[in-house]
């Protein structure tokens, strides 16, 4: 009984870094957790190692039929979903900058970073609208920002930067049904993509993604934030 009274919160690329660290977070909170990643066997092993009400399922967010797949596997276990948590993405931009990138890599991250989570959202609306309290928190970051953009990082700029824009549009489409979105940037973090030198753990990472999650007044949709204040797009 206690399970299905819980919250569900379900987190993309929840098997390493910072979808692992806001898995973990959610899960202390008490809320049961579906984690993705790209192979069952990744999210299983985060499944073990995090020791909790956690369900594992296979999703490439760039994928449509991966998404769809995922979403009928998540209702098996779940009838209604709290809170979803974009946190799943690429940064193809390694030794390109603006005026050698391919138009390959642009695709490959605007379809993943950006496309990937619009599409979620969609497949996923169901489950959230069955929820008293449903909210979406986009994980973008402040190289996405008007006044971040690098040119030495076209490809995950420009995603970022598209994402914050389909943020603003989906608080206001998904307004009227209670759904509260909003993206927020974790700083620059300790993980795969951030490298070894970044300032910033995992944990303080995830961060504003639970507190958005669980704690953030439901008045704030279609904002931009960083350690839980609001920042500029």
């Amino acid at each position: 009984m206690e399970i299905q009274q819980s919250k569900t919160a379900l987190v993309t690329g929840g098997n390493r870094g910072i979808g692992y660290a806001t898995a973990q977070g959610l899960l202390a909170k008490g809320y049961q957790v579906i984690i993705t990643a790209r192979s069952l066997d990744k999210a299983e092993q985060a499944a073990q190692k995090l020791q909790g009400n956690v369900i594992p399922v296979e999703l490439d967010v760039s994928s449509d039929s991966s998404i769809e797949q995922a979403f009928a596997a998540t209702k098996q276990h779940i009838d209604s979903l709290d809170v979803l948590i974009n946190n799943a993405g690429i940064y193809p931009d390694n030794s390109v900058n603006v005026l050698t990138i391919s138009r390959e890599l642009l695709d490959s991250a605007i379809n993943t970073n950006t496309f990937g989570v619009i599409r979620m959202i969609q497949v996923f609306l169901p489950l959230l609208e069955k929820s008293q309290d449903a909210r979406v928190i986009n994980v973008s970051s402040g190289m996405g920002a008007l006044d971040g953009l690098t040119t030495t990082a076209p490809s995950y700029c420009l995603s970022k930067l598209a994402l914050n824009g389909a943020t603003i549009m989906l608080a206001q489409s998904l307004s009227s049904k209670g759904i509260v979105v909003n993206s927020m940037c974790p700083g620059w973090v300790k993980t795969e993509m951030g490298g070894a030198s970044a300032p910033r753990t995992p944990e303080q990472g995830a961060d504003t993604a639970i507190w958005l999650a669980t704690e953030a007044p439901r008045s704030q949709t279609g904002k931009f934030w960083r350690d839980r204040k609001q920042i500029s797009y």
